[in-house]
C-alpha cells in the first residue's frame, strides 16, 4: 500500500464561492492531506493527521499551500510551439499560424514531442488535467494518450474533424469523421485515466453532413463529453449565420445537429443571445472561459458575474496556443482583469475555485478530481506564497489568508509551483 501524508496550508471547497462567498472555501493554516493507492484518504489538521498516520512518510511543506491540481478545461496541444505568435483576428491567426502547424501531426513523432513537451509543460505550471483538442489526425490523439499514461495523468481529448473551410492538409469527410472518432474513442474512453472527447472544432469547419454524424456519434455515446467551439468573436458569428442561414443562431447550429447537451463543452461563449444563454442552461452545458486567448486575439469580455448569477456551470482554460500562458496562475489574473473590466471584482477564492473545483464541475469530473476530500484521485499541488520577491514583499503584509494569496494569482507562474502530485505520486518537482 503506497502512502504518503504531506503538511502545509490546505484549500479546497464545500460550495461554490460565486453562491456563498468566501465561506464556500475552507481553509486550514496548519493543515495536512493523506493519501493512500493513489487517492485522497483524509484532510485535517497536522495534529490530527500525524496522531492517526504517525508512520507515513511525510512531506512537510511548511507554510505553501496545498491545493488541488489546476484543470484546463479547453486546450489546443497541437499548439504548443505556436504559442505567442503575433496575429490580427481569429481567421487570420488561424490561417497563418495554426493551420499550417497542425498540418504536421500525422507524423507521430512529431505528434508525440508535442504531447509530451505540452503536458510536462502544463505539470511545471501546476497544471494536473487538461481537456485538448487534437488535430484531424489519429496519430495525434494516440500521442497525446500515450503521454498522459506515461505521466499518470487525467486528459481529456480527441481528433478535432474538419471537412471545409480548411486546407487540404487538415480537411476528413464526414465518414472518416464518424469512423475515426469512433475507433480512437472505442480504444482510449475510459482506459486508465482517459477520456475520449467528440470533437468538431466549430460550425465554419465542418459541413452539415459532418456535424450530423458527430452528433449521432455522440448519441451512440452519451457517456462522452463533446468540446468545440462557440461565438468566439463577432466575425465568426456573422460567417456561421452565411454558412446556416435557417439557423436561429450559433447555437441553434450545433443543437440542430445532435451537439447540444449536459457533456457539451462550449469554449468562450462570449457574444451570446438571450435564446442562447437560456438554452445552454436549460440542458446545463458548460461554458468554458478562455481570458488570455480572449486579450490576446481580440475576442471580447465574458460575462462571468452575469452568467453565474443565472447559474451556468463555467470551467477555466488557457486556451493555448490562441492563450498566451501555460499558466492557470496566469489565467487567474486575466480572468480577474476582464471581470474588471465587466464592473466585477472576483474574489481569489472565485478565481480559485474556478481553476479547481468549478473546471472540475464543467468537465463532468466533480466527484472525481478537483477538490480536497477522502475519496477524491489525489492531484494536488503546493504552492509557495512567496515564491518572487515582488510577491513576498506584498504577501508578508498581508491581513488574512486571501490577502496572502491574491498576490499570487495577479503575479505567480510556474516559479510559483514548488510541487506536484499527481495519481498520489509526486512529480520531479515534488
Amino acid at each position: 500500500m503506497t502512502t504518503a501524508l504531506l503538511l502545509g496550508q490546505t484549500l479546497t471547497f464545500s460550495d461554490d464561492p460565486f453562491l456563498n462567498g468566501p465561506e464556500a472555501a475552507r481553509h486550514e493554516s496548519k493543515g495536512a492531506v493523506y493519501i493512500e493507492n493513489g487517492k485522497i484518504a483524509a484532510v485535517g489538521t497536522a495534529d490530527a493527521l500525524l496522531k492517526t498516520h504517525p508512520t507515513a512518510p511525510r512531506h512537510d511543506y511548511g507554510n505553501a499551500l496545498i491545493s488541488p491540481g489546476f484543470i484546463d478545461a479547453h486546450a489546443h496541444y497541437p499548439q504548443t510551439a505556436m504559442i505567442a505568435s503575433w496575429g490580427k483576428r481569429l481567421i487570420d491567426w488561424l490561417n497563418t499560424y495554426t493551420f499550417p502547424e497542425e498540418s504536421r501531426f500525422g507524423d507521430p513523432a512529431f505528434a508525440k514531442n508535442a504531447a509530451e513537451t505540452c503536458l510536462d509543460l502544463m505539470l511545471s505550471n501546476g497544471t494536473t488535467t487538461v481537456c485538448s483538442f487534437c488535430t484531424i489526425h489519429p496519430e495525434s490523439v494516440e500521442a497525446l494518450f500515450a503521454a498522459a499514461q506515461t505521466r499518470g495523468m487525467r486528459v481529456l481529448g480527441g481528433k478535432t474533424c474538419m471537412d471545409r473551410n480548411a486546407p487540404e492538409t487538415l480537411r476528413d469527410t464526414a465518414q472518416s469523421a464518424y469512423d475515426e472518432s469512433k475507433a480512437m474513442l472505442t480504444r482510449w474512453h475510459g482506459v486508465d485515466r482517459l477520456t475520449y472527447a467528440i470533437t468538431p472544432r466549430f460550425a465554419p469547419t465542418s459541413t452539415p453532413e459532418q456535424l450530423a454524424a458527430l452528433g449521432a456519434l455522440w448519441a451512440e455515446h452519451p457517456d462522452c463529453p463533446m468540446q468545440t467551439h462557440l461565438s468566439e468573436q463577432r466575425e465568426e458569428i456573422a460567417w456561421v449565420h452565411d454558412l446556416f442561414p435557417n439557423a436561429r443562431d450559433y447555437l441553434d447550429v450545433y443543437e440542430s445537429f445532435g451537439l447540444l447537451g449536459e457533456k457539451g463543452l462550449y469554449g468562450h461563449a462570449i457574444h451570446l443571445t438571450d435564446r442562447e444563454r437560456a438554452r445552454l442552461l436549460e440542458v446545463k452545458a458548460s461554458l468554458i472561459h478562455c481570458p488570455t486567448s480572449n486579450s490576446f486575439i481580440g475576442s471580447g469580455l465574458f460575462d462571468m458575474a452575469g452568467l453565474k448569477a443565472e447559474g451556468h456551470k463555467i470551467g477555466l482554460a488557457t486556451d493555448i496556443g490562441g492563450g498566451s500562458s501555460f499558466s492557470m496562475l496566469r489565467t487567474m489574473a486575466a480572468a480577474y482583469e476582464i471581470a474588471q473590466l465587466r464592473g466585477t471584482a472576483l474574489h481569489p477564492a472565485q478565481l480559485w475555485w474556478l481553476a479547481t473545483t468549478g473546471s472540475a464541475h464543467a468537465l463532468g469530473l466533480g466527484n472525481t478530481i478537483g477538490t480536497l476530500k477522502p475519496g477524491i484521485e489525489a492531484d494536488l499541488i503546493v504552492v509557495n506564497l512567496a515564491s518572487t520577491p515582488a510577491i513576498a514583499q506584498r504577501a508578508i503584509r498581508a491581513n488574512d489568508f486571501w490577502e496572502a494569496l491574491f498576490p499570487t494569482i495577479m503575479m505567480g507562474d510556474d516559479r510559483a509551483i514548488q510541487a506536484t502530485w499527481v495519481n498520489g505520486q509526486p512529480t520531479q518537482r515534488a
